[in-house]
């Protein structure tokens, strides 16, 4: 049996033995008066797992492209799901932090595109009422 344990990043750490401080005990009768091995085991478990921010970075891609903000979001957004699958969260994170700037970047430019073409052209047609109203 190996005395080493795998963690939830697979890697390998081998397991610590420690023996009580030596001070003299009664001991119960059927019980070893030798020093006494407590085993500690750690888990490494991630708080929070990377996101990704594929879905956003797709419709960034289908409904928002410009300057093809949404391409590049969708490009570091796949870069950072291979690097979670691979076991590399520090790269994971790197990755997913940038498609998620470029996430914001492309989402705050189609929503301003969006606005400026409703409101741009209703002002223009209430600005040429009045215009033609008084002439």
């Amino acid at each position: 049996m190996d005395p080493c344990y795998t963690t939830v990043a697979y890697t390998s750490y081998p397991a610590e033995t420690f023996t009580l401080q030596d001070r003299r005990h009664e001991v119960s009768p059927g019980q070893s008066g030798g020093p006494t091995v407590v085993q500690h085991t750690v888990v490494n478990v991630p708080t929070e797992p990377t996101r990704d921010y594929l879905v956003w970075s797709l419709w960034n891609l289908i409904y928002g492209n410009i300057f093809c903000f949404g391409l590049a979001a969708l490009i570091y957004s796949v870069k950072a799901r291979d690097r979670k699958l691979v076991g590399d969260l520090d790269g994971a994170k790197r990755h997913a932090s940038t498609a998620r700037v470029l996430n914001i970047v492309a989402t705050v430019l189609t929503s301003l595109a969006v606005f400026l073409s409703i409101v741009v052209p209703i002002a223009m047609i209430a600005n040429s009422r009045r215009y033609y109203r008084y002439h």
